[in-house]
């Protein structure tokens, strides 16, 4: 016997080779399960502020009654412009967002994509995509495609490739794609559009002009945003809300986490991966120490420890866990690429999560061997006479 009796406990487990199999595959199942659930609930938060982070401001006015970015209020852009009397700030700029209704080029079919409507003077994107193409979009009817976008919106890069220009329709209204840019799919938009702000008053022709969805304030080098914020909430009436950059990025991500379903029930399904593996580690821990029964009551009866049989199920409980984390790992790998490239969404393995899991599912067996080892525990000597 070697120390701690790991070689015991490896010949118990590798002495039923076919059950060892069913074990590895119940945990790589509960493993890919939880890094499924992981990276869906990941790539929500990932892509659902993706927009937020790009927008170059250090403060941003929105709407009271906006709750996130499919459901944004307008308030008036005359509230924007009045920030431009305090000391710090710099320039001031008014986002549109609004969802249109885009015709696929190729077969018309229609299908739903966020527009967002800027002015081509300011520099409200840190997207090279964008400023490359702003005087583009000053042209009438002219707008930037998001190359990251569903493919079902059509191959847009490709005929602007092939074409030079794509010619469809957005709400009713023809416009004409002038180029692409990349920012990505997300949980509420499956695409999106960028166009100057006289533009997006053309696609929505019921928008009143001077009504905008976000306005953006940038400050002087130097300039103190707790100083300027305070200034600003305390002077502007209420019908603005006023945030700073993480403050805008989090009234975001707090939406999709607690006022949606969406992040409870990726939350729930790693839960029920942690169970399901629970289960299966423990039903095969059990049936392995009530077969071996007899063996762990003599090796009391030589004078072995209590602790170190319990250390023996244990040390099973931790084999099981790290000989099923790594095929499903390896499997998640592939699902991932095959997920990214069907949704467009930001599903990626980080090493982060590969450590949550891999804790997860070293948990999860040590649970298992924990209510499997009172079996050991009620091996009594006598039991082999």
């Amino acid at each position: 016997m070697t120390i701690l009796g790991i070689p015991l406990a490896w010949l118990q487990l590798t002495r039923e080779k076919m059950r060892l199999l069913i074990a590895l595959a119940g945990i790589g199942f509960a493993v890919i399960l939880m890094f499924m659930q992981l990276g869906f609930r990941d790539a929500l938060f990932i892509s659902a502020v993706r927009l937020h982070e790009q927008l170059q401001g250090d403060i941003f006015f929105i709407s009271p009654q906006s709750t996130a970015l499919i459901a944004m209020r307008s308030f008036p852009q005359r509230r924007l412009y009045q920030a431009l009397g305090f000391a710090g700030v710099q320039s001031v700029s008014p986002v549109y967002l609004d969802f249109g209704i885009w015709r696929n080029p190729e077969n018309r079919r229609p299908r739903q994509l966020l527009v967002i409507g800027i002015d081509p003077d300011d520099r409200v994107f840190d997207l090279p995509g964008v400023q490359a193409h702003l005087d583009q979009i000053k042209l009438s009817d002219v707008v930037l495609f998001d190359a990251a976008s569903r493919a079902e919106f059509g191959p847009i890069p490709d005929l602007l490739q092939r074409r030079g220009s794509v010619v469809t329709e957005v709400s009713g209204r023809r416009v004409t794609v002038g180029g692409t840019f990349t920012l990505g799919a997300s949980f509420g938009a499956d695409g999106n559009l960028i166009t100057s702000d006289l533009n997006f008053l053309r696609i929505f022709d019921r928008r009143r002009k001077g009504l905008i969805d976000v306005g953006l304030v940038r400050l002087q080098p130097g300039a103190d945003v707790t100083q300027v914020l305070s200034r600003l909430r305390s002077s502007l009436p209420q019908d603005v809300r006023i945030l700073s950059r993480q403050e805008f990025i989090n009234f975001e991500r707090s939406y999709w986490e607690t006022s949606t379903a969406i992040g409870f029930i990726f939350s729930l399904g790693t839960a029920m991966g942690f169970i399901v593996g629970t289960v299966i580690v423990y039903q095969i821990l059990y049936t392995d120490v009530s077969d071996h029964l007899p063996e762990y009551a003599t090796l009391k009866a030589m004078g072995y420890t209590s602790f170190y049989l319990l250390s023996v199920v244990f040390q099973e409980a931790l084999i099981l866990s790290i000989l099923g984390y790594i095929p499903g790992f390896a499997l998640c790998l592939g699902l991932y690429d095959l997920t990214r490239n069907a949704t467009s969404l930001p599903v990626s393995m980080t090493v982060y999560r590969s450590i949550t899991v891999m804790c997860l599912t070293v948990l999860m067996c040590l649970i298992s061997g924990a209510i499997a080892v009172r079996k050991v525990q009620a091996a009594d000597p006598a039991d082999i006479f």
